[in-house]
């Protein structure tokens, strides 16, 4: 179970990249963010593990093998996506200078607006998966991600792969990435915890979340 966590996680990442390359290479960037949908469509449909989807299930499923999985698909989502943006800086110089612009203006904001851009991101993740879990539709995954995107929120899986395109390496980049994998996590687990805080139970599925 610990290497399917591992490798379902590295082919998330590639799946995000994939999306990441796609909105990167189109210039209408509401085309751009639903196409980007592509990423987690694959993802849910196909039962991979992706970090900002599987997070927020550990408010009620925190379970030793919970937590493994979770952060093993984010070690694999880290993988994928930096593999997948060194190849796309090569083979696609255009889309890496893309990349490298907005990642620039990415660290021109500050801490509290980069963690609140994940918060949202986060809760809007949740959602995405946890409707097409619970209702077996993809309604939440079409409009949610392009919501995220066009809202200018933060993905932090998205961003590895933007920053790993774009050539840029530094402790600022690694302090932005963080904070934005925090935002995504308390954001991904407000709306599951409020649930428990009401008394009724929150869905489970950290196991089968993605």
């Amino acid at each position: 179970m610990v290497k399917k966590d591992f490798i379902y996680g590295i082919i998330a990442g590639i799946l995000i990249s994939i999306g990441g390359a796609v909105y990167l290479a189109v210039d209408n960037k509401i085309a751009a963010s639903v196409l980007f949908t592509v990423a987690l469509l694959c993802i849910c449909l196909r039962g991979y593990n992706l970090y900002t989807g599987k997070i927020g299930f550990l408010v009620e499923a925190h379970k030793k093998e919970n937590v493994s999985a979770t952060f093993l698909a984010l070690l694999g989502n880290l993988i994928g996506t930096y593999v997948c943006g060194l190849l796309v800086r090569f083979g696609v110089p255009k889309s890496g200078d893309i990349a490298e612009v907005l990642c620039n203006a990415k660290l021109g904001q500050s801490f509290v607006e980069t963690l609140i851009r994940g918060v949202f991101c986060g809760i809007l993740m949740y959602l995405a998966v946890v409707i097409y879990r619970e209702n077996g539709k993809v309604i939440g995954i079409l409009f949610c991600v392009p919501v995220f995107i066009l809202s200018g929120f933060e993905h932090s899986i998205a961003d590895l792969f933007y920053f790993s395109a774009s050539g840029i390496y530094s402790l600022k980049a690694t302090g932005f990435l963080w904070t934005v994998i925090l935002g995504n996590s308390i954001g991904a687990m407000i709306i599951p915890a409020l649930i428990k805080l009401s008394g009724k139970k929150a869905k489970t599925g950290a196991e089968e979340a993605k």
